[in-house]
């Protein structure tokens, strides 16, 4: 009787386990839509990411904060930045992430690529340590750039492996090491539901060569660039390659995103329109990201979707898709039915405040749907004919006054967690 009562647990604790289904959420480093061939780019090769759409689901109106940490910040906890953002390399060590959610549902959980949410050696003294170590974000393991150290980030990399920080050799590319820990993760817990959030390296400045390179000494930025999205898409197929060898690609949710806009030394082609990458502006092109996702058997094939997604949904969307309880009093809006072909509950606008250096910076918010944008200045676009935002207009008609009701419904201000000297 005791065998059969833990065969039959074991077995129902398998049971459980097959339910729960793997989530990689990928995230690139300063990479616009406009870089990706699915939106429509003939400039720069990505077939692996542009395969996963074409086999996926696709959406044309993922909006992220314009910078790197007000990205990382809202995507991990599902706030707005009016509610937890504090200083430029901190994530408050007091703030539940999406990693807690899923460890507390018995997932095995693992970031690698860029952190920069500790606040580290070469900030000023007012931010140093500040903010989160990885391993007390939610996450098991981990394999890091610029956690306590700054370090290189491609060639002889200075990385955190598990809280234990270890120098590379010049012959040594960062992205790649970093990918080889997530590949070695993947197949190590084939047999446990796993997260992995992959916050890339790839593509921020500086432009250096990667291994793809037919050149180590080119400083050319514009093709250093274009072979660093090739290399990152690279990357992406490693990952999706290695995760359908080990039979778990109806098991497996991947996603695939940006954490903000491209660079502003880099222009970009797209459709017969040149975009200067407009990393830091809150136009289209700081804010606007591509966002795939792929999940055979569950992820409805070949499809596009023009809902909108803030970053702020991730969180909800992972709770939901798993099949835990959507957490109380967050920002974002669960998207999981989406995912699953439904229709779910779209949104009909999203909110962005943005203020990246509270200690010197003024907030700017603003509220927009697919079409339409109003600032809290009282500036009002048509960003499908005005995505550089060069014409604001002076009419107030439906969609101005919807988008009114809802930036009025939103705070003003957010209440600085860091102790900041007066501007």
């Amino acid at each position: 009787m005791f065998r059969f009562l833990i065969s039959y647990f074991c077995l129902v604790g398998s049971i459980l386990a097959a339910d729960k289904p793997n989530i990689i959420l990928i995230m690139a480093d300063d990479i616009g839509y406009e870089c990706f061939g699915c939106y429509g780019s003939e400039q720069y090769q990505t077939p692996n990411i542009d395969r996963l759409a074409e086999q996926g689901l696709r959406f044309e109106h993922c909006y992220s904060q314009p910078l790197c940490t007000p990205s990382r910040v809202k995507i991990m906890t599902g706030l707005s930045n009016v509610r937890n953002y504090s200083a430029f390399s901190v994530l408050n060590s007091d703030q539940k992430t999406f990693a807690h959610h899923l460890q507390a549902a018995d997932y095995d959980t693992f970031i690698g690529g860029k952190w920069q949410l500790l606040g580290a050696e070469h900030y000023s003294k007012q931010f140093q340590q500040k903010g989160s170590w990885p391993l007390e974000t939610g996450f098991d393991n981990c394999c890091l750039w610029q956690v306590d150290k700054l370090g290189g980030r491609y060639w002889n990399p200075l990385l955190n492996i598990d809280g234990e920080n270890k120098q590379f050799s010049p012959d040594d590319y960062g992205p790649e090491i970093i990918t080889d820990h997530i590949l070695k993760f993947i197949e190590k817990k084939r047999d446990i539901p796993f997260f992995v959030y992959y916050p890339m390296i790839l593509v921020h400045n500086p432009f250096p060569t990667t291994p793809l390179s037919k050149s180590r000494t080119s400083k050319n930025r514009q093709k250093n660039f274009n072979v660093m999205v090739h290399y990152m898409d690279h990357l992406v197929g490693r990952i999706v390659d290695r995760v359908d060898e080990l039979g778990m690609t109806k098991e497996t949710l991947i996603l695939f995103t940006g954490d903000n806009g491209t660079n502003k030394a880099i222009t970009s082609e797209l459709k017969g329109r040149k975009i200067v990458g407009g990393k830091g502006k809150m136009t289209d092109a700081g804010t606007r990201v591509s966002f795939v996702a792929y999940h055979p058997g569950t992820v409805p094939a070949g499809k596009v979707s023009d809902d909108l997604i803030d970053f702020s949904d991730f969180l909800p969307t992972l709770q939901e898709y798993v099949g835990l309880p959507v957490s109380s009093g967050l920002d974002g809006v669960s998207f999981a039915p989406q995912l699953k072909g439904q229709p779910g509950h779209p949104r009909e606008s999203i909110f962005c405040y943005y203020n990246p250096r509270p200690e010197k910076t003024k907030p700017v918010r603003f509220v927009r749907n697919q079409r339409w944008k109003l600032y809290g200045d009282g500036r009002f676009f048509d960003v499908t004919s005005d995505p550089l935002e060069k014409h604001p207009l002076d009419v107030q008609n439906d969609a101005y006054q919807k988008l009114k009701t809802a930036l009025e419904s939103t705070p003003s201000k957010a209440a600085s967690l860091l102790n900041f000297p007066e501007r």
